[in-house]
């Protein structure tokens, strides 16, 4: 069955606020549940299903001023696929300093009302899974929200198919492919994401067991990090959330993933790269 792929104008999205982050590799997939109550009736009404996303990007957006949905992208009962930032697109939604490792999937269950995921809805993850795989040059693993980062995300029944290989219902776990190799080098050109604003004069880090360092440097460095679809507070602390996400930007980059915030750090938060013969 091919995927059934619910597109952001079918589903009502609203456009993101600015350009998301690029990217072309990822070690897999991380899966995720809502962490509240859904509805049963969702099973029988797939109107009550795109209501769902469509909150959860206006509670993203508005109530915790991100880009757009965290999630790359979203399964339902109905064995549909909606599209969140898709794939070749930064997720928001797996922790700081672990959104460029894996894209994330979203099975619309909680942890009351609808916990256990539907055969369909497994269907939709894999489906979704293979679809970030083909588009997105996603990896082997297939993990659960909380591998690596501290929650119960995506509860017991799902994280306990996660473990148990994440088969199809009916079959067996799907065989798994290589890995995709990260692309060749090639020369790399950056282009400025307007003006960057001067170097504060000061490094940018966090020492543990000290005051985090604060100021508006520190805060206009972290809204532009946010602006540019990494899950970071704009609050003007450099603290160890800050350095994790630095960290994970400076491998994005390629720049050494020191945590600090540095001159060339600094200077290509304002940058993006792209290949010398691309356009």
């Amino acid at each position: 069955m091919a995927i059934d792929l619910v597109s952001r104008k079918d589903w009502g999205a609203r456009a993101p606020r600015g350009s998301y982050t690029t990217i072309t590799w990822t070690k897999g997939v991380k899966v995720h549940y809502t962490g509240g109550r859904v509805d049963p009736g969702i099973a029988n009404d797939h109107a009550k299903c795109v209501a769902m996303v469509k909150s959860f990007q206006s509670y993203h957006m508005d109530g915790n001023g991100w880009l757009d949905l965290a999630y790359s992208m979203v399964a339902c009962p109905h064995r549909k696929v909606f599209v969140g930032r898709g794939p070749g697109h930064l997720t928001a939604a797996n922790g700081p300093g672990m959104n460029t490792g894996h894209y994330s999937v979203l099975g619309l269950i909680g942890n009351s009302g609808l916990v256990e995921p539907p055969d369909d809805m497994l269907h939709g993850i894999l489906d979704a899974i293979a679809y970030l795989r083909e588009h997105g040059g996603a990896g082997n693993e297939i993990k659960g929200h909380r591998d690596g980062y501290s929650t119960d995300c995506p509860g017991g029944p799902l994280y306990a198919w996660v473990r148990r290989g994440a088969p199809r219902p009916g079959g067996s776990a799907p065989a798994p492919k290589p890995d995709p190799e990260p692309a060749a080098a090639k020369p790399i050109t950056v282009v400025w994401d307007g003006d960057v604003p001067r170097f504060p004069g000061r490094v940018l880090a966090y020492t543990p067991g000290r005051p985090y360092m604060r100021g508006e440097d520190v805060k206009a460095w972290q809204a532009k990090l946010q602006r540019r679809g990494w899950n970071i507070d704009v609050d003007g602390l450099y603290g160890r959330e800050s350095t994790n996400v630095c960290a994970g930007y400076q491998r994005a980059t390629g720049l050494d993933d020191s945590g600090r915030v540095d001159r060339p750090t600094w200077d290509m938060t304002w940058a993006w790269k792209k290949p010398a013969t691309e356009k």
